[in-house]
């Protein structure tokens, strides 16, 4: 009797079908359902508020921030590439937004709001055309120095901007001397109630999240205290609306979120008044489609290897693409993957997208019936909340082991964390990246050469400096580590000379390419020049082991056609040949140019 498929099989043979279901879904194990709801239930009710300041951040009625974290999000989870990632509403798309539409329309308006959402089609364009032509190779381009320093410096100004909410202080600003000087010119707006409801509430959760073992450890089953660490955030927030509600904390002056307007998002096609306002708004769009990308990939990145899990770069720009497209169409305005809701979701136990399944309910819960039940919850608690999560991505220890043993990225790493904290994320990135290929380029151009000798007893040939080898007075022996191109060739010619100085007695010159993957014409020309010096002073230049695709572009250049000595298949049959006095000089009429792999 054959065995009954299961629905994964079935969808499997029906291929088309297995293209537009996500595999989370095909492979979703139920034993992760507990976590990914409530993980779904703390981060839908916790960014309500942020969402709402954001739409306000970005010069559009507060409701937008909750239109934006439905249809983008529900399209994310089916076609993204992150299982934790929670899209929505963030500070750098909100603030690009407000400036990039400054002048275009009246704030508020409806005009405003549909060049929001044209802003966010354009930009979702040019990510899903990205993620179409394979480009999230420029990923490739950002290092690790680079993406930890970027997320762990936002993750600093994330922290310090939900001061506002836990003081009530208005700080503000984009950059830490700009809410440096924003906190110093406004402590007379402090309040002492929010304080202590944001300075509990900070406590409660750094307790939960970083002395668990002894808060639930010590005296609960590991299986059960799993759970209370994780139902802790969602029960620390229905007691604080149920103390505001019945304490009236609103009548004390401590803000609230209040009253949510009700009605679901409408579907409507961006309009715009001329085609030079889509002129106006295609470069932002650019600017902005590379930010999100590198963003919310690198927030991405760093959980799916946190986690273990892979991360595809091209299937992130088609979903964060796809998700800013139906944005445009749903009042919604250019969304990201958000620092902070990304890390209160993984702190909260989510597993899958799921979780974010579950955040669209809450916000469509919210504006069908939820709204005057949350309208009490203080913005003290939300504020407090991302304060403690989001200082899991401050990424200290990529920067000490890069001390240790990298000390370019570490440069990178310290550039873009200082750029980003003194100019603000966009201008931070840029310094990174700059000082990051300024690294990579003086690095190429100081190419490793080793004087090498053959180690007794075998056909091993390694640094002089770090083994006890055998050398030969007539031989110079030299190991060329990195392809030769414009950058490095002078450097190349200066170490070699200075080694055939040092070795004065060595008439015999053999240089191993077995590194050597490209040589450009200005190596090229760096070498025949090596080769014409050399032969005046009656001295000969050999190669060992050239690869097959390097000799293709050189063998009919004067690189060999000129060259004074030969090639030889290995280092090995150099030794043999140019120390055999017998054969010593009968060698070099009879250069076999084709000896290479």
């Amino acid at each position: 009797m054959a065995e009954k498929q299961t629905s994964a099989n079935r969808l499997e043979n029906n291929s088309w079908l297995a293209k537009l279901i996500p595999e989370w879904i095909l492979t979703y194990d139920t034993s992760r359902l507990p976590a990914d709801i409530i993980a779904g239930l703390v981060v839908g009710i916790l960014v309500i508020p942020q969402s709402l300041g954001y739409a306000v951040l970005a010069g559009l009625p507060p409701v937008y921030g909750i239109y934006a974290s439905i249809i983008p999000v529900l399209v994310y989870a089916w076609v993204g590439s992150s299982n934790i990632q929670a899209i929505g509403a963030v500070a750098i798309t909100a603030i690009m937004t407000a400036s990039s539409l400054h002048g275009l329309a009246i704030e508020g308006s409806v005009q405003y709001a549909m060049l929001a959402s044209l802003l966010a089609l354009m930009m979702g364009f040019i990510l899903w055309l990205a993620g179409k032509l394979k480009l999230g190779w420029i990923m490739q381009f950002i290092s690790r120095g680079v993406s930890a320093a970027f997320v762990s410096g936002a993750a600093v100004l994330i922290f310090v901007s939900q001061l506002k909410y836990v003081t009530n202080i208005a700080v503000s600003g984009n950059t830490l001397p700009g809410y440096a000087t924003s906190l110093l010119t406004q402590l007379t707006t402090f309040h002492l109630p929010t304080f202590i409801i944001g300075g509990v509430s900070f406590t409660l959760f750094m307790l939960n999240r970083y002395a668990s073992h002894w808060l639930w450890q010590s005296w609960l089953p590991p299986a059960q205290a799993k759970w209370v660490g994780r139902l802790f955030p969602l029960v620390v927030v229905i007691v604080a609306i149920a103390l505001s509600h019945f304490g009236q904390w609103s009548n004390q002056g401590i803000r609230i979120i209040g009253e949510i307007p009700s009605g679901l998002p409408m579907l409507v096609v961006p309009k715009f008044d001329s085609l030079s306002q889509v002129a106006t708004l295609l470069p932002t769009a650019g600017l902005m489609a590379l930010i999100v990308f590198v963003s919310s990939s690198s927030v991405a990145s760093t959980y799916a290897r946190m986690r273990g899990e892979k991360f595809d770069a091209n299937k992130e720009l088609q979903g964060l693409g796809l998700a800013n497209i139906a944005g445009g169409f749903s009042q919604s305005f250019p969304v990201a993957g958000g620092f902070s809701r990304t890390a209160i979701n993984a702190d909260s136990g989510a597993k899958t997208p799921l979780a974010s399944l579950v955040t669209v309910l809450i916000m469509v819960a919210t504006l069908l019936a939820l709204g005057n039940i949350i309208a009490p919850l203080p913005y003290a608690l939300l504020g407090a909340m991302i304060m403690a999560s989001i200082l899991s991505l401050i990424d200290v220890e990529t920067f000490k082991t890069a001390l240790k043993t990298d000390r370019l990225d570490a440069l990178s790493f310290a550039a873009t964390f200082l750029g980003v904290l003194s100019f603000g994320l966009n201008v931070g990135l840029v310094i990174g990246i700059i000082v990051s290929f300024a690294g990579l380029i003086w690095q190429s151009s100081q190419p490793h050469i080793a004087v090498v000798g053959r180690l007794e007893g075998t056909e091993h040939f390694r640094n002089i400096h770090r083994h006890d080898v055998i050398t030969y007075d007539n031989l110079l022996i030299m190991r060329v580590d990195e392809s030769l191109f414009f950058g490095n060739s002078q450097s190349v010619y200066n170490q070699i000379k200075e080694a055939l100085n040092q070795h004065p007695k060595a008439h015999e010159l053999v240089l191993i390419m077995s590194s050597v993957n490209h040589i450009d014409l200005t190596a090229q020309e760096m070498l025949i020049t090596l080769n014409r010096e050399l032969k005046a002073t009656n001295k000969r230049l050999h190669y060992s082991f050239i690869k097959g695709p390097v000799m293709d572009i050189i063998e009919q250049t004067p690189v060999i056609t000129e060259l004074s000595g030969r090639l030889f298949l290995s280092t090995m049959q150099a030794i043999t040949l140019l120390t055999d006095n017998d054969r010593h000089n009968d060698i070099y009429p009879t250069i076999q140019k084709r000896e290479f792999e």
